[in-house]
C-alpha cells in the first residue's frame, strides 16, 4: 500500500464531518455572516460543547470566558473556528481508537505537544497565522493511527524506533515513506488548506534552502515532541538540527522556553480532549 491507499481507507471516526465542509464553504462565501457559522456548529450540541472547551483551553489562552459560539467566532475568527473543528475531529478519532499496536498515550502526548511547540516556535520565529501551525503540528502524525488500524503489524514494527533508527527513518525502512506522507494525503482528501498540508508534506526536507519556515518549525517541533516523550532514550544534540534553529533565529533559550510552556499546557489540554485516558 502507498500513502494515498492508506488515506483512502480513512472512514468512520477518521472521516471529516459534514459540518467542516459547510464551514469551509461559508469561509469561501464573502456574503456569509457570523450567524451562518453559528447555525452550522450549534446544530450539534456535542461539537458546540467541545469547541467551547477548546476555545477556553490553553490552546488559545484568551482572557475571560468564551461562552457562546457566536462570541467565539467574533473573538477568534472563522479560520480559528475551522481549525478547532479539525482539532475536535482528531480528538474524536483518538478517543474512540482501540488498538494495541501502538502506545496510544504516547501518540496523544506527542501530537498535542507537537502542536503546542509548533505554534509557540512560530511565534518566536515571527511567523504569522499561528493557529494553522498548531493544527499542522497536531495532525502531522495522524497517519500513524491509520496504519495502526489497517495494518497493525506494520505499526508495531514502526513502533520499535531507537537512537539508531529515529521514527521517520524506521517508517521509511518499513513502509517506504513516513506517517506524515499519509497524513498529507488524508488532509488533501479532507480539502484542508494547502498552508496546513505543505509543512506536513515536506516535513523531512527541512534542510533544503528552498523549504519555507513553516516546514522548519514543524520539523523542530516533532523532534522536541520525541524528546519530551522519550527523554530517557534520546539526547537533544542527536535529534535537533542546530542549523534549522539558526535559520529561524531561535536560540537554545527560546527552545527551552517553548518546550517548558508546551510541557505545562499539554496535560490540561489532553485532559479536556481525552479525559478517560489522561485524568487517571
Amino acid at each position: 500500500m502507498n500513502a494515498y491507499d492508506y488515506a483512502l481507507q480513512a472512514n468512520g471516526s477518521f472521516a471529516l464531518p459534514d459540518a467542516c465542509f459547510k464551514v469551509k464553504a461559508l469561509m469561501e462565501d464573502e456574503n456569509s455572516a457570523i450567524n451562518d457559522f453559528a447555525d452550522v456548529i450549534s446544530v450539534d450540541p456535542s461539537m458546540t460543547s467541545r469547541l467551547l472547551q477548546i476555545a477556553n483551553s490553553a490552546i488559545y489562552n484568551f482572557p475571560g470566558e468564551i461562552s457562546t459560539i457566536s462570541r467565539a467566532i467574533t473573538i477568534i475568527g472563522t479560520q480559528a473556528i475551522y481549525n478547532m473543528m479539525l482539532v475536535d475531529v482528531a480528538a474524536s478519532a483518538f478517543k474512540h481508537f482501540e488498538n494495541q499496536a501502538i502506545d496510544l498515550k504516547r501518540f496523544w502526548r506527542m501530537s498535542i505537544y507537537c502542536g503546542l511547540v509548533t505554534k509557540n516556535l512560530a511565534i518566536k520565529a515571527g511567523i504569522k497565522d499561528i493557529e494553522r501551525l498548531f493544527v499542522a503540528g497536531l495532525l502531522q502524525n495522524f497517519g500513524e493511527l491509520l496504519v495502526a488500524k489497517i495494518t497493525p503489524e506494520v505499526a508495531q514494527r514502526c513502533e520499535q524506533y531507537n537512537r539508531k533508527n529515529l521514527p521517520w527513518a524506521l517508517q521509511e525502512l518499513v513502509l517506504g515513506y513516513t506517517y506524515t506522507d499519509i497524513s498529507a494525503e488524508l488532509l488533501k482528501i479532507w480539502q484542508l488548506p494547502e498552508k496546513i498540508i505543505i509543512p506536513i508534506r515536506h516535513f523531512n526536507q527541512a534542510k533544503s534552502n528552498q523549504i519555507n519556515n513553516d516546514v522548519k518549525v514543524l520539523n523542530l517541533a516533532s523532534r522536541l515532541a520525541l524528546l519530551d516523550s522519550h527523554s530517557d532514550v534520546f539526547e537533544y544534540d542527536e535529534v535537533i538540527d542546530e542549523s534549522l534553529c539558526s535559520s529561524l533565529k531561535l536560540s537554545k533559550a527560546d527552545i527551552k522556553q517553548v518546550s517548558e510552556i508546551a510541557e505545562n499546557d499539554a496535560h490540561g489540554i489532553l485532559t479536556v480532549m481525552n479525559p478517560k485516558l489522561f485524568s487517571r
